[in-house]
């Protein structure tokens, strides 16, 4: 069973950072893509951002594209996302999700394995 843990969401001004991590943990696993995606209040689930586990492709919304960054690192199973210039629109519960095919990065349903999420508030 493949569990994926995310930490380092919390509550940071407009303007500000913040750095989320999600750990892959069960048995050996070696994911195809990982991925973020974030839900508002009231809003859908989107998508934020992607990375290939082996070549390192990334793939990011338009709306973070410049601001977030996605960073893998695959001794550790861990993918991460550096999170510069909050605005208060970011703020969301932000899940990681793995995709152990070959799926189109950018769509939710391609993702077999999903974080519990953690909360990013983004104060004005």
């Amino acid at each position: 069973q493949v569990q994926l843990v995310e930490s380092g969401g919390g509550l940071v001004q407009a303007g500000g950072s913040l750095r989320l991590s999600c750990a892959a943990s069960g048995r050996t696993f070696r994911p195809y893509t990982m991925g973020w995606f974030r839900q508002a209040p009231g809003k859908e689930r989107e998508f934020v951002t992607a990375i290939t586990w082996t070549g390192g492709s990334t793939y990011y919304a338009g709306s973070v594209k410049g601001r977030f960054t996605i960073s893998r690192n695959i001794a550790k199973t861990t993918v991460y996302l550096q999170m510069n210039s909050l605005k208060p629109e970011d703020t969301a519960v932000y899940y990681c999700a793995a995709d152990p095919n070959a799926g189109v990065p950018t769509i939710s349903g391609n993702y077999h394995y999903w974080g519990q999420g953690t909360q990013v508030t983004v104060s004005s």
